[in-house]
């Protein structure tokens, strides 16, 4: 069964960066949409970012301005990078790609410290 692949979370210092990526491990068609969410002890997962097959682009308020989301469509690979990251960015990121159904990555630890 396919799975998807996250990498490149880590501990950081509040203003510092970090760049997410997520690959499938197999063969994906037909994807429609990628997205990052992300979800901190206790609370529920959020949409950080997302885009579409056709490029188009939409930001969690908390984060416009500091990451950008972007996708190879070639290697069906999507990144995160995030820019003047805050504490209150500290969760488990997930990436998750779409066809005709929903394909969830493993998560990645993203820790800020002040």
């Amino acid at each position: 069964q396919v799975q998807l692949v996250e990498s490149g979370g880590g501990l950081v210092q509040a203003g510092g960066s970090l760049r997410l990526s997520c690959a499938p491990s197999g063969s994906i068609f037909g994807i429609t949409f990628m997205g990052w969410y992300r979800q901190a002890p206790g609370k529920q997962r959020d949409l950080v970012a997302g885009i579409t097959d056709y490029g188009g682009t939409n930001y969690a308020d908390s984060v416009k301005g500091r990451f950008t989301i972007s996708r190879d469509n070639a290697k069906n690979t999507v990144y995160l990078q995030m820019n003047s990251l805050k504490p209150e960015d500290t969760a488990v990121y997930y990436c998750k790609m779409r066809n005709y159904r929903d394909y969830w990555g493993q998560g990645t630890q993203v820790t800020v410290s002040s």
